[in-house]
């Protein structure tokens, strides 16, 4: 790997307003190159000023990735994604209970949960058994009132149709949520929990066994194996504790808008600009 060469990709919406002359040196990067609006590559990177580019970049509000050159987006098979404030900006479940009144108390439990405070199966299991009673009817208004598409998902999810790579939703949430939005965007392949429902209400448990860190991972496995993809053909991008695992199996882990301790350990951190930043990493 120390022969490897290295692409710096810096992305910001105020990024044509900056001069990069500094950044360059600082990455003792050849060639600016900005192929679009937000977006520059910094040819020749030394991957040993990472840690320092980083920091600089992160200092001016700048997204910054240190890539293996000549990498294409169309070399990749698979895209997985989490789903609550990944793929859509909400956490459903707090949205959940905001129909019962409690969305702060299950929003904190969420919060601890998410970084990594936490166990994430019993922390659902607490979750979830709190929003016993609720009408399932409750459900379809969370979807159709709450749940909106994180900025630059279309445009992320267009370009995988154009390179055809399979785009998998995968969610320690629930069904209820990931079948509506695999049928309603035309995503391949969706996993998450199953809320039970009696009577047309929610008892407050799970059907089946928990989409936790470690079923995302196994998951993220058993596809890449169907579709015959080495590891390194899988982009894995996730916002908590629980995508960690997942996003050690793929070739490049994604921390999107991400807790810092899924920030620290992903192989590319995005928290200024929208998910299309993913597709700009590579050619």
């Amino acid at each position: 790997m120390s022969n490897a060469s290295y692409t710096l990709v810096v992305q910001s919406a105020d990024l044509d307003t900056l001069d990069l002359s500094e950044l360059a040196e600082l990455a003792e990067a050849g060639e600016v190159d900005r192929p679009t609006a937000g977006v520059a590559r910094l040819a020749s990177a030394n991957l040993a000023n990472r840690e320092t580019v980083i920091d600089w970049c992160e200092g001016r509000e700048l997204d910054a990735a240190f890539v293996p050159s000549e990498r294409y987006f169309a070399d990749f098979g698979l895209i997985v994604s989490d789903m609550d404030s990944t793929l859509i900006t909400i956490e459903c479940i707090d949205e959940i209970a905001g129909r019962l009144g409690i969305k702060d108390k299950v929003a904190a439990i969420t919060e601890r949960s998410m970084a990594g405070e936490l166990d994430f199966a019993d922390s659902l299991r607490e979750r979830v058994a709190l929003l016993e009673g609720l009408a399932e009817r409750e459900l379809e208004a969370v979807y159709n009132e709450k749940v909106a598409l994180t900025p630059g998902a279309r445009e992320l999810l267009a370009a995988c149709r154009q390179h055809e790579l399979r785009f998998m939703l995968v969610s320690g949430g629930f069904t209820f949520f990931t079948e509506r939005l695999k049928e309603d965007l035309g995503l391949d392949y969706a996993f998450a929990n199953t809320l039970e429902v009696k009577d047309g209400k929610l008892t407050g448990r799970l059907v089946g066994d928990i989409v936790d860190a470690a079923a995302k991972a196994r998951l993220l496995v058993e596809v890449r194996k169907e579709l015959n993809l080495a590891p390194e053909q899988v982009i894995a991008m996730g916002d908590g504790a629980n995508d960690l695992l997942m996003l050690a199996e793929a070739g490049v882990g994604v921390a999107f808008r991400a807790k810092p301790v899924v920030r620290r350990q992903a192989d590319v951190a995005i928290n200024h600009v929208g998910l299309d930043g993913v597709r700009h990493l590579f050619l």
